[in-house]
């Protein structure tokens, strides 16, 4: 399981380039696996959080005033890649 610090960085750097690009990401949609290994961090993000069944492990982060008309108004995060890394690294261990 991909570590809480990692998954806050992800939300930080995705929430960082959106600001950069002139937006004020404020929701995160979110799959039941992301919110899973979210755990508590959820309370510290400052974002509303909508669940949302189809996005698996994944999450957007999005300003909820652009979404849906400006492409730049939000960033999809995806914490499968961490996942499949970290069974690799166990894998490699018990060779």
């Amino acid at each position: 399981m991909p570590s809480k610090e990692e998954i806050l960085e992800l939300i930080e750097r995705a929430s960082q380039e959106l600001k950069e690009g002139g937006v004020n990401p404020d929701i995160l949609l979110a799959g039941p696996g992301f919110v899973e290994v979210l755990g508590e961090i959820m309370d510290v993000l400052n974002l509303s959080i909508y669940i949302i069944k189809e996005l698996e492990y994944d999450a957007v982060i999005a300003d909820s005033r652009y979404l849906g008309q400006v492409r730049k108004a939000s960033k999809r995060i995806s914490i499968e890649p961490l996942l499949v890394e970290e069974e690799v690294w166990k894998e490699i261990k018990n060779l």
